[in-house]
């Protein structure tokens, strides 16, 4: 079996109790190219996003967690600037963390397929990796 060139994909998102989108791996990229761009609208630029669902998907997330993510300064002739407030600078950061976690708990896991798919073991029913 060729499995050489196969290997894992995988989407972090946050949701409601009910089921309704929070934040996933989207919202964390945005969040990160406008600390790195220092403008909403260049980010949503670098992207490929409209900034006018950008700005709403962003205050949804405030809406939703409470806080506020970004410090806004309206522009004159160079255009505006934005930054992460501590509070969105903490989810960032937060959601880095998770993902580093997620991607050594994903390798192992997925080693286990491996091995599951190439018969390297003969019983996976009592495998507790996870």
């Amino acid at each position: 079996m060729k499995t050489d060139k196969i290997k894992p994909e995988y989407k972090i998102w946050l949701s409601t109790e009910t089921g309704e989108g929070i934040m996933g791996d989207g919202k964390w990229q945005i969040l990160k190219a406008i600390e790195k761009t220092g403008s909403l609208m260049a980010a949503t630029e670098l992207l490929g996003l409209t900034y006018r669902r950008t700005w709403g998907d962003l205050k949804k997330i405030e809406e939703q967690l409470g806080i506020q993510l970004l410090d806004k300064s309206r522009g004159g002739k160079d255009g505006g600037t934005s930054s992460l407030t501590p509070e969105g600078k903490r989810l960032v950061l937060a959601f880095d963390h998770l993902h580093e976690r997620m991607d050594g708990v994903i390798q192992l896991a997925f080693k286990d397929f491996i091995r599951e798919i190439t018969n390297d073991i003969p019983d996976t029913s009592e495998n507790t990796h996870l």
